[in-house]
């Protein structure tokens, strides 16, 4: 089974869907994201996440190529008063700080909060 069998794409722009080759970006970013190592970020254990280096990354194309899909394909949220583009993928969203593409060293990952049951507010 593939790590994108079941894939999960949120995209703020509400109508929006997905070229064929956008969402074959999709599945590769995913994948890729997939395959790297995850450190927990331990200076932050109010915010419990993950965090992947670049300088970790095999192929440092791939990691451009996820970090300017999060930012072209996420959405806009605040976090602390600051924004941030975060993108979910599965069980996860993804972030970074914002820097430009090259002085952008690490992506941010956290698992996303399980749905509430059926008919019960979260």
């Amino acid at each position: 089974m593939s790590c994108t069998q079941g894939l999960r794409h949120e995209r703020h722009e509400e109508g929006h869907t997905l070229t064929l080759e956008e969402f074959a970006e999709f599945e590769q970013v995913a994948e890729d994201l997939a395959e790297q190592r995850w450190i927990f970020a331990k200076t932050m254990p109010e915010n419990p996440h993950e965090y992947t280096l670049r300088k970790l990354w095999q192929d440092d194309a791939a990691f451009v190529r996820a970090v300017e899909y999060i930012r072209q394909f996420g959405y806009r949220t605040r976090f602390r008063g600051r924004p941030y583009t975060q993108l979910n993928v599965n069980e996860h969203f993804y972030w970074t700080m914002g820097a430009p593409i090259e002085k952008t060293i690490l992506i941010n990952r956290k698992r996303l909060a399980p749905p509430a049951p059926h008919g019960v507010a979260p």
